[in-house]
């Protein structure tokens, strides 16, 4: 057996699998190399966005995704925000703030709710979020040219199916 020092991530997977293994028998193997594999996925290419194309403009992954949505949904209030982001309502606002004061986002009165503010982007924010757009999507295509274009449908396909079927127990999350 390896050294932790000597582990790759996938002879981690490895390793933990035969643990869980010796620990519980029959687990579900397949579901845990699925889930971390997937997370692990995720994590590598939403940090390689991040530090390549993000944070190099001084922003964050999060402020661009509030600002993406919000450039695509058009003005919108912080609980749709929220909800179309991922992101918790508080987190919308945490991260609102900083764009409306470095005036990329505006904040404005809701007509049918008082306490309520509509989100939209100023035209240095749309201009920011146009260019940020091409270069983010520039790296998302490069991430998935070592996948045939029917490869990049069934996993989209497969990702889907398990969002979608999410119904069949009690998921707990923002949405």
């Amino acid at each position: 057996m390896s050294a932790p020092r000597d582990l790759d991530y996938w002879s981690f997977v490895e390793l933990a699998q035969d643990r869980l293994n010796s620990k519980f028998g029959d687990h579900h193997r397949s579901a845990t190399e699925v889930l971390l594999t997937l997370n692990r996925a995720s994590d590598i290419v939403t940090y390689d966005l991040e530090s390549t194309v993000h944070r190099p403009r001084g922003r964050s992954w999060s402020a661009y995704r509030l600002m993406f949505v919000i450039w695509l949904a058009g003005p919108i209030e912080p609980n749709t925000a929220a909800r179309l982001t991922g992101m918790s309502r508080a987190a919308v606002s945490n991260l609102a703030k900083p764009l409306v004061d470095s005036g990329h986002l505006r904040k404005a009165p809701v007509a049918h709710d008082a306490r309520s503010v509509q989100l939209s982007l100023t035209p240095e924010g749309e201009e920011e979020i146009v260019e940020v757009f091409a270069a983010q999507n520039e790296r998302e295509a490069a991430w998935v040219d070592v996948l045939s274009e029917t490869e990049q449908q069934i996993l989209v396909m497969l990702l889907n199916k398990l969002i979608t079927n999410r119904d069949q127990f009690d998921v707990r999350g923002r949405n």
